[in-house]
């Protein structure tokens, strides 16, 4: 899957960009015209990524991203056993091993089942995303029931916890992994109703932080990718992706794609994000921007 080009034409010891890289496996030079040509893509063969809340709507196109890249997938999912069976299918169809597994994020014995099951079918999980959250009606702190708080809790900080103590020790063994944690613009903007959703997120963005100084001696990066309000099939198929409220706040004046997320998911899960640990990356065109 090519991720982006860029062409470096240097004519008369001028150099001119155009594009935005990436395949260190495609080389080509000229020396008549002095034009260098540099491809980078995304090879994640032989490599195997868990995707929690894989039936999901961003989960979907991450794993079939993932896939494309060249990775086997682990599906995990909770309820939605058809739509993992049709993932799966998706994705054996490109030539990849696919396997689904159903498990509660929030229950640490059910991590520790799945990776004893990955590890049977597939062997070891080099890329862990972890995308899974529960769902929620969003209300004022006076009003917010609070279990509410407590599955944030359970589905944002503890299932960070329960898969870096599950899959980072044979990570630490191998000398190299990726954990990638989906966190949200919404931690950053503090909104009426957003309460139990944004603790949540926060503590898991310190649970992420953490690890990645922690891990990060024995080759793991640990970084987050923080979405906007992003457009997937459920708005594609609701004729719902424009929302100009929304897209006025935007720098880039329109809503992000969740193939935008997935992008950004195979980055960090690849070697070209290798000096990159402990990173909140929002991506959504601008609409928060982390202080320096």
């Amino acid at each position: 899957m090519y991720v982006n080009e860029v062409l470096i034409y240097a004519i008369n010891k001028r150099v001119e960009f155009f594009g935005s890289i990436i395949n260190n496996k495609t080389y080509n030079k000229s020396v008549s015209n002095r034009k260098v040509i540099y491809t980078m893509q995304i090879d994640l063969t032989n490599k195997t990524a868990l995707i929690t809340g894989a039936t999901g709507d961003l989960g979907r196109v991450m794993a079939r991203t993932l896939a494309s890249c060249g990775a086997n997938i682990v599906l995990h999912y909770h309820n939605n056993e058809s739509k993992a069976k049709e993932l799966q299918e998706e994705i054996t169809a490109l030539g990849r091993r696919a396997i689904t597994i159903q498990a509660d994020i929030t229950n640490e014995q059910h991590i520790y089942a799945m990776k004893e099951q990955v590890s049977k079918e597939l062997g070891h999980v080099d890329i862990v995303v972890a995308n899974a959250v529960i769902q929620y009606q969003w209300t004022s702190i006076l009003e917010q029931p609070i279990a509410d708080y407590v599955s944030q809790f359970e589905s944002c900080v503890l299932q960070s916890v329960y898969l870096a103590k599950a899959f980072v020790p044979a990570m630490i063994e191998r000398k190299g992994g990726r954990i990638i944690g989906i966190n949200t613009e919404c931690s950053m903007q503090n909104f009426p109703s957003q309460s139990a959703y944004t603790a949540g997120k926060r503590g898991m963005d310190g649970v992420y932080r953490v690890l990645a100084k922690e891990a990060g001696e024995h080759g793991i990066t640990v970084n987050q990718v923080a979405p906007g309000w992003t457009i997937s099939d459920r708005d594609r198929a609701s004729h719902t992706e424009e929302n100009n409220d929304y897209s006025r706040s935007v720098p880039l004046k329109r809503r992000g794609t969740d193939q935008e997320i997935a992008n950004t998911v195979a980055f960090l899960a690849s070697d070209l994000s290798s000096f990159i640990t402990g990173a909140y990356i929002p991506v959504n065109g601008g609409n928060v921007m982390p202080a320096i």
